[in-house]
């Protein structure tokens, strides 16, 4: 009896034992969000602003892990504990391990359901796993979810105990560069502009009691023009006779409410609207309640903007980009959105908005989200701070990229029937996810050509799904007569060696100046820019010069330009920060100033 008691009390310790021992693994260089991540307490923001309820649960923390070859069933054993959602090959995961095509990545937990929850439907929601991910609730499987970058979730009602704790177990397969999937810089062998896989859970995992009948997502429109914006919800478990009802907020007052059928979306005039843009990025929150018989079956908090993009000829019948009817050049950074400790995931809510609010203060006004797809709160801070987001689509299957097609030789590659389809379910869930952000403004389905396929198609399609924005089709690569804005990527001056009067002009990627910084260096002997410096004085001397260049071509025809890049990512040491983002590389003074400069120029001299 003594010796049972003995084990008992040994493991009833043990969770509390791994509690305190977590720390991020390896040795390699961290940010200072690093030291802030607290395993009871992992991104604990409400991760999905435009429908936000009150009651959730966050799932993030430790859970269980195991590696298994391919095909194996479920662990009887674990491996130890992983830091959800921090990538397996991370260093705050606690693991930092490969997996790669032929093995699975399982993870498991139990978890409560709050007492107060009885009565209503619960949902499990994943933010993003990368890549095919399947889910047991109890010991029954409940589905399958194929894409990296966009959110899933299930309704697990069916499946939980009456009272007492639940089990979740999650199964992942990532073939990252050897399969069919979008996968962005993500490869076996990171070296160059390619970098560490990324498999597994990667944002928020989490509950959410819901009413049988309640709003599953949100489309809003706004049309500046007419002074209107419209909404349309989406309601799961909606009957005849139900309707939607939007009120507008503004200064802590309602400003405008209108109702519609619940199969009809609902439209609100808005008097003189006070638009969004970089200088005023103005939000309207809004309340959208699903009424049945006068009664209030769900009501969730969001918000909208009222802006609008476009594109015109100006007096010279040069194609602008323009915002609220305005010409704007857009000028901004190519973001990659790596870390040195989480890869995919920034550490913390602080983290994720650093980037961004530097971007906004070095006086930029855009961001190009390159490759990837950031969680949701990455553009609820762009919608608040005032940045422009040009979205690309993540590229990639398993065709090497020397083979995939030479730039500009206008050969489109063949995808398999699998890989095309699993594209372009994609980049549909892509898009529905961020359509409600005002701060999207321009779709990039392709980055230069490698994975470009049937171009026109494409773009067509995403023309047609979401006519309020942009399409770049291919920026930097083969220039298909497609889309509104043409984009010329080159290294590491910038340079209008093509023009097409028919559509905008941008240099989509000019600069990669770098500058390996000791001590912020991912690996100290084996670094890489498009250019090399050996100090900030001549990097920032550099920068302004081809900042001059970029202002005589304003006058020829650019309407915008995309420097490369916020941060160094791995080897490469072109940022603007260092990895670790500890350093700006640049006098930041001079660095604003010139920014702000070129929209000055732009504003003076675009006629």
């Amino acid at each position: 009896m003594k010796k049972s008691f003995f084990f008992a009390a040994l493991f009833s310790i043990i969770p509390f034992f791994c509690l305190a021992q977590w720390q991020p693994a390896g040795d390699r260089i961290r940010t200072v969000w690093a030291d802030q991540v607290d395993p009871d307490n992992v991104l604990g923001e409400y991760p999905r602003p435009l429908i936000e309820r009150a009651e959730w649960k966050n799932l993030n923390g430790l859970w269980e892990y195991a590696i298994t070859d391919l095909g194996q069933s479920v662990p009887e054993r674990y491996d130890g504990q992983i830091l959800v959602p921090f990538p397996v090959e991370s260093s705050l995961s606690g693991v930092k391990k490969e997996v790669g095509e032929t093995k699975n990545l399982w993870y498991y937990r139990e978890f409560t359901v709050p007492p107060d929850w009885s009565g209503r439907n619960i949902i499990l929601h994943f933010g993003a796993v990368d890549w095919e991910t399947d889910v047991w609730v109890n010991d029954i499987k409940i589905g399958t979810h194929r894409g990296g970058y966009t959110p899933f979730c299930f309704d697990i009602t069916p499946f939980l105990n009456p009272s007492g704790q639940q089990s979740l177990t999650v199964k992942v397969w990532d073939p990252t560069d050897q399969g069919p999937q979008p996968r962005g810089k993500q490869v076996k062998n990171p070296g160059s502009i390619w970098y560490t896989s990324v498999t597994g859970i990667w944002q928020t995992v989490w509950l959410e009691p819901v009413a049988p009948a309640h709003i599953s997502h949100l489309k809003t429109v706004p049309d500046i023009d007419r002074s209107r914006v419209t909404v349309k919800a989406s309601v799961t478990g909606k009957a005849y006779g139900d309707v939607i009802a939007v009120n507008v907020w503004s200064e802590d007052q309602v400003i405008a409410s209108s109702r519609s059928s619940v199969a009809e979306p609902v439209e609100i005039f808005i008097e003189n609207p006070e638009l969004w843009c970089p200088e005023s990025p103005h939000l309207y929150d809004m309340t959208v309640m699903l009424l049945r018989d006068g009664e209030i079956m769900d009501e969730i908090n969001s918000y909208f903007a009222m802006r609008k993009i476009s594109a015109k000829r100006d007096e010279q019948g040069i194609m602008r980009l323009q915002l609220n009817n305005r010409d704007i050049f857009h000028f901004g950074l190519l973001d990659q959105g790596w870390w040195p400790d989480g890869l995919y995931t920034a550490p913390t809510d602080e983290a994720l908005k650093y980037d961004i609010q530097v971007t906004k203060d070095l006086g930029y006004n855009m961001i190009r989200k390159h490759v990837k797809v950031e969680p949701a709160r990455w553009y609820a801070h762009c919608d608040r701070i005032g940045i422009l987001v040009w979205q690309d689509m993540p590229n990639g299957d398993a065709t090497p990229v020397w083979q995939r097609t030479e730039f500009f030789d206008g050969t489109e590659l063949s995808r398999s029937p699998e890989s095309e389809a699993i594209f372009r379910n994609e980049w549909k869930a892509v898009m529905d996810l961020l359509y409600s952000h005002p701060s999207v403004v321009v779709w990039v389905p392709f980055n230069e050509a490698w994975g470009q396929f049937k171009t026109a198609e494409i773009t067509d399609w995403t023309k047609s799904y979401d006519p309020s924005r942009l399409v770049l089709p291919a920026s930097g690569g083969n220039h298909l007569q497609a889309g509104d804005i043409m984009s010329l990527h080159n290294y590491p001056e910038p340079n209008m060696f093509l023009f097409d009067g028919q559509r905008v002009m941008v240099q989509g990627e000019y600069g990669g100046i770098g500058l390996a910084l000791e001590g912020h260096l991912w690996e100290p002997d084996r670094n890489w820019g498009y250019i090399r410096f050996s100090s900030p004085e001549e990097v920032t001397r550099q920068y302004i010069e081809y900042a001059n260049e970029l202002k005589k071509m304003i006058r020829t025809g650019f309407s915008g330009a995309v420097y490369t890049q916020t941060t160094d990512v791995e080897i490469e040491v072109n940022g603007i920060m260092t990895y670790d983002r500890k350093v700006i590389k640049m006098d930041k003074e001079k660095l604003r100033d010139i920014n702000m400069g070129i929209s000055r120029f732009f504003e003076q001299n675009r006629q």
